[in-house]
């Protein structure tokens, strides 16, 4: 870790802060929606539920045909380790919603700065 990330100010005097940020990617199967309208009604509202719960933003829509979903989500912090029990979260939200079937989920870290 660098002297970022200790809170240590940089040259310019200003105090640089870490910040670490993760994308998670979920494909979904919305079985009992029969039209591509209704499965992306389900999607909105497990993403704004989750927006709420878990102060998450949406990463740009994915894929989507009659088949499957794919939807994105979005954590920032200055601690990892939160970063990652938030998203834990909101994957154990989405799959606990039963209108969902999850396909697969991934994560990965992203560049902050």
């Amino acid at each position: 870790m660098g002297r970022e990330g200790l809170g240590i100010p940089a040259r310019s005097g200003k105090l640089a802060v870490m910040l670490y940020s993760c994308a998670m990617s979920v494909d979904l199967r919305i079985p009992e929606a029969g039209s591509l309208k209704a499965k992306r009604t389900v999607v909105k509202h497990v993403v704004e539920a989750s927006r709420s719960r878990f102060a998450v933003r949406r990463q740009r829509p994915g894929t989507s045909t009659v088949a499957a979903l794919r939807t994105g989500l979005r954590r920032v912090a200055g601690d990892h380790r939160h970063v990652e029990e938030v998203l834990d979260a909101v994957e154990r939200f989405v799959w606990s919603e039963p209108a969902i079937e999850v396909v697969a989920v991934e994560r990965w870290w992203t560049e902050t700065g």
